[in-house]
């Protein structure tokens, strides 16, 4: 598997946030992302969500 990068702005409390509960989990911060993307549903077979969830760029 050839590993991607990705590269991403997020708010100093959103760092904080996913650095603190990585710290937390005995984790790194990838690993917390790779799960969450994981626990994502698959959109791959249409099985996409039935409404749309809007990102807030505030929090």
């Amino acid at each position: 598997m050839k590993n991607k990068q990705l590269r991403l702005r997020m708010s100093e409390r959103r760092f904080n946030k996913l650095q603190n509960y990585a710290i937390y989990a005995d984790k790194t911060m990838t690993q917390v992302i790779d799960e969450l993307i994981d626990s994502l549903p698959n959109t791959e077979n249409g099985n996409s969500l039935s409404t749309h969830c809007p990102v807030n760029p505030a929090d």
